[in-house]
């Protein structure tokens, strides 16, 4: 893993936060905070995983990373109340 700084995750809607390296796999970070996102093929193409950063950008966690770039971010699994 790069020696970058690291920022701090903040999850929604269980008020939880961590501290990840930019580039750490997304879930890899959720579960080390004990937060669970739900997921299916785990390739992107379900879309089970989506979760939205910063209220803003909605990605798929199962194929995503910490982004660079940032002090803090707020990931909100509760996007998709379907799931």
């Amino acid at each position: 893993m790069p020696n970058s700084q690291s920022l701090q995750v903040h999850f929604l809607p269980d008020d939880v936060t961590v501290s990840a390296q930019p580039g750490e796999p997304m879930l890899e970070v959720a579960g080390r905070a004990g937060v669970t996102i739900p997921t299916g093929c785990l390739m992107g193409s379900c879309h089970a995983c989506e979760v939205e950063i910063d209220g803003e950008d909605v990605i798929c966690a199962c194929i995503s990373a910490v982004p660079a770039g940032r002090d803090k971010i707020t990931i909100n699994i509760a996007v998709d109340p379907t799931w």
